[in-house]
Formats: C-alpha cells, structure tokens, sequence
C-alpha cells in the first residue's frame, strides 16, 4: 500500500460551522412534522496527563421519525477540578459560556440548522479537553451533558453523565469517527468535497469514511480496523489491505496501518454501494467500525511490525509491548456507529419506507425526506478534526489505484 499526504484544505473548509444563534429556553410548543426522540452519550474523556490535549466526542443520535427544528446541548463542568483539568468545545466559537463573570463550568452549544441530525443519524459534537497546571497528573470528576430542544419527545434519554479522568499512565490512545454516509461522493475525488454533493439514491456508488487518531503518548504499532456496513449496502472494490466477507458487507483491515504516533491521524477511505432494489427513503441502521493496536512502542523507537522493515512477522513481538484487546488507554472511543441516508429519486414521489433486504430500515420523513441535504463528509466531522488538521500531518489509509474492482 502507497502512503501520501493528501491536500484537505477544501475538506477542512467545508468543515467551517456555521454560527448557530441560540434559542430561548421558553420556546413555544413543538412544531408539526418535527417531533423526535434524540439521545446523547459521551465517549473519550479518559486521556493520559503525558498529552496536553485530547478530542472527545458528545454523540446525539435521533431516535426518531422526523429532523428538529433546532438543537442546543449543554455541558455542565462543576464536577470537575478547575485547577486541574477541564473540558471546553472544541468549536467553542459557537458555544456560549452560561455564566461569563466566573470560570467556564458549563456551556450552550446550539447545532448549526446544516448539522440538525435527521431520522436514524448522529452528530458527533467535538469536545477539547485538556490539563490546566502542568504539575497535574491524576484528577478524576464527571461532566453532565443534556439535550436541549422544543421537538424532543423522550426526555429519559437526553443527559448523559460521563467521568472525565487525567491518568498517569503511558499507552496507546485510539480514537475512531464513521460519520454517516449520506451524499454521493466519488471515492478517488474525495478530497474535492466541498458541500455540494447530491444526496444518496438507490444504486448509486459513494465513499465511506473512517478517521483514526491517536491521542495517547506511545506508538500504535500495528493498527487494525474493521467496518461493518448496513444491509442493502457492500464494499465496491476490494482493497488490497482487508479481507472481506461473502456478504461484501463487511470489510477486516489488519495491518494495513503500521504505525500511528501521538498526535498522528489517518483517513479510510472505502468506496461503498447501494442496493438499486431499495424502497427510499430510507436510513440503514446497523453500520459498525472499530479500532484496535497490536502493540505499544514508546516515542522514537524504530518498528518491526510486519511490512515495517520487511522482517519476519514473528519478530514483532520483541519489538512492541503487546496491547491485549481492552487495554487501550480509552477504549470508549475505539468504536463507531454509523447509518447510511437513502433520498429517494424524483420519480418515486418521496415515498416509501423499509428498504430492500433491510426491514429494520427507518423511513425518511419530515422536512427532509425526498431530499436529504448534507454538507459533506467533512461538516459530519467538524471541530475537533478540523483542529487536529490544523496542527497534523493527514495520511490515507486506503489510497485510490490500490483497488480491485469486484465482478
């Protein structure tokens, strides 16, 4: 496999989020067609005191049959030790602080009307967390997050209380994104990406992606990844680094990373297609990825991972500390959910629901449905991987010319 840089300024732009203006908390009652049932989780808030940074994500998926009319979520930080350690939004931009007369223990975020999650998607709200007294080395408190919005209709999922821990420990941090694919994008073009992609019908050919970093402060010495797509949706070609399933649905990349350092990130990209059956519109639940290392090397060491330094396998061994599954040093963002959002054509009215050999499809409705708008690939991973691109060196992990076109 070919390594190369690859230029994501256009990516990086077309990540810019639009500034969202807040809402009154006493907001009237729920509009029509915009009633929905969203919830929130909290993933990567364990980092090591060895880094000064760390991306965390706050997850809010829509549950529901319909797309808000607006959002706003609120991180309450009094639980932590502000002399130590804290939490602000990575985009904190468009984020307001609730009380400016003191420290930042807690923030309103409302979400950009573009990045309003529709039926059956999630949006990954980047958080920055990081130390403030360099002489920290451990603190442990919680971070609460809560779901704010006129259309929600099921409050018992809308606040999700997360420990938030500085560790003195050393190792391996994994993080892993798969926004949902929803817009046609041609796979040996994605970074051309710039807003204007159409949406996703039947039959059509698009890209997945997958965003791994490394925030921990040893080398990820041999990274594997493993993707797991909707049915009613396969692998378009076969890349040279996994190996795939009869089905075509599922695609086990071992390797095909040999080395992820601190601060260092990669882009998957894998070209994908849908089933030209599918009744639209539709969203395809049931997309999984997931991230693992094979060993542990401290800074500055050279690697012999198989492919590294063209050496036999077994001598992998002796050179990396060997990670056993688990032992990451946060584990809760190894691993990503992800749907794939089918519009229907003009021709089919709007209409339709289930999907094809999928019948735990959810049907597309609302002010979205018929057209699902997306502002690509790069607004789905906005804040926190802007920042980090801002500051890092990007890497393919699957480069277009190293495919096999499936029959």
């Amino acid at each position: 496999m070919n390594f190369r840089n690859r230029p994501l300024a256009r990516l990086g732009a077309a990540a810019l989020l639009a500034s969202g203006a807040f809402t009154a908390l006493g907001a009237p009652a729920q509009a029509a067609g915009t009633e929905t049932d969203l919830s929130i989780d909290a993933v990567g808030t364990r980092t090591t005191s060895k880094v000064e940074e760390k991306v965390a994500w706050a997850k809010i998926k829509n549950l529901g049959p319909n797309t808000p009319s607006e959002l706003m979520v609120h991180i309450d930080l009094n639980a932590l030790e502000f002399n130590k350690f804290t939490v602000w939004p990575a985009n904190y931009a468009d984020c307001q602080p609730d009380n400016y007369q003191h420290e930042m223990k807690g923030w309103y975020c409302p979400v950009p009307a573009e990045q309003l999650p529709g039926p059956g998607e999630t949006l990954e709200l980047p958080l920055l967390a990081f130390r403030l007294n360099k002489g920290t080395t451990t603190s442990v408190g919680e971070a609460t997050f809560t779901i704010i919005s006129k259309d929600d209709t099921n409050p018992a999922n809308n606040t999700k209380v997360a420990k938030v821990e500085l560790t003195a420990e050393s190792g391996v941090d994994l993080g892993l994104v798969v926004p949902d694919v929803k817009t046609r994008i041609d796979w040996k073009k994605y970074d051309e990406v710039d807003g204007s992609e159409p949406a996703l019908h039947p039959g059509d050919a698009t890209t997945a992606f997958a965003y791994i970093v490394n925030q921990g402060d040893l080398i990820a010495d041999g990274v594997d990844l493993k993707i797991t797509l909707p049915k009613g949706v396969v692998f378009g070609a076969d890349l040279k680094e996994c190996g795939y399933t009869a089905d075509r649905r599922t695609a086990d990349c071992r390797g095909g990373l040999i080395q992820l350092k601190p601060g260092e990130d990669r882009l998957g990209v894998f070209p994908v297609k849908v089933a030209a059956g599918l009744k639209a519109p539709v969203s395809l639940a049931g997309g999984a990825a997931e991230v693992s290392s094979r060993g542990a090397l401290p800074v500055g060491a050279k690697s012999l991972a198989p492919g590294a330094a063209q050496l036999p396998s077994f001598l992998r061994e002796a050179a990396a500390t060997d990670v056993p599954k688990g032992a990451d040093l946060d584990d809760s963002d190894n691993s990503d959910d992800f749907a794939v959002i089918v519009a229907a054509k003009a021709a089919d009215g709007g209409t339709g629901g289930g999907g094809g050999d999928d019948d735990g499809g959810l049907p597309v409705t609302g002010p979205q449905a018929g057209l699902i708008g997306s502002v690509g690939v790069a607004a789905a991973v906005a804040g926190g991987m802007l920042y980090l691109a801002a500051r890092r060196r990007r890497v393919v992990l699957v480069t277009p010319g190293d495919e096999k076109p499936t029959a």
